[in-house]
């Protein structure tokens, strides 16, 4: 009898090591076939100074440990980090990870640019927990596209443990604060891995009218593709 099953599939996930939400997202998510096998780069701070650290000394190393689970695909699993240095940038990143884990690399801000391009979108409205140096690299990354980033709005948390206390009410509550009910934009992309909006997506689709894309979601809808896997309950 075969040791591993022919259709079980193991996803290799970077995230910040204080990061305790996407891990979760993806065991929901993601069908009993699928093994998440994550590797913790440190970061503290969710600030440029902390991912620049993370990105610098972190990432390979961790990208090294993750593969000795021999991993099918790996997904680099911080959104405001691949966006820093630009969309090139975080290309280049993933096709350095995929050299040291010999599988492909999916990164998480360039699912999200993916699904609203595959939407059409024109113009977006974006909700994050972050800082404003964070935002303004979110929002470079968008418009790269050629997509108008109408609004963006950070809670300005900087300690990254902290963006998963934020529970879906609040979440729902600051989006209803910052844009309304009507914030005439084409879609809302709620940003950050640490970020319990997978959780709020039902109440978020009650409130607006418009198709909702998450971190978490764009980038377990790509690891279903890259691994013809069909998730699990996604609302």
């Amino acid at each position: 009898m075969s040791l591993r099953s022919e259709a079980a599939r193991r996803v290799g996930l970077l995230i910040p090591s204080s990061n305790t939400v996407m891990e979760v997202d993806f065991y929901r998510h993601l069908p009993p076939s699928a093994t998440v096998h994550p590797g913790r780069m440190y970061m503290e701070a969710t600030t440029v100074k902390g991912e620049e650290e993370m990105l610098d000394e972190h990432c390979l190393p961790a990208a090294g440990n993750v593969a000795t689970a021999r991993p099918d695909v790996v997904v680099f699993g911080c959104t405001s980090a691949g966006a820093l240095r630009g969309n090139a940038y975080d290309a280049e990143l993933c096709r350095r990870i995929s050299d040291v884990t010999a599988k492909p690399t999916i990164s998480v801000i360039e699912s999200v640019r993916r699904k609203l391009m595959s939407l059409k979108v024109r113009r977006v409205a974006v909700l994050t927990p972050y800082i404003e140096d964070l935002n303004v690299r979110i929002k470079a990354s968008v418009e790269d596209d050629g997509i108008e980033v109408a609004s963006i709005h950070g809670m300005g948390i900087s300690v990254n443990f902290n963006l998963a206390l934020v529970e879906p009410p609040e979440i729902l509550a600051f989006a209803r604060e910052r844009l309304g009910t009507d914030p005439r934009v084409d879609a809302l992309f709620i940003s950050c891995t640490n970020y319990q909006a997978v959780a709020t997506l039902p109440r978020l689709k009650e409130t607006y009218g418009m198709p909702i894309v998450t971190s978490n979601q764009a980038a377990l809808e790509a690891v279903g593709r890259a691994l013809d896997l069909e998730l699990v309950g996604m609302a």
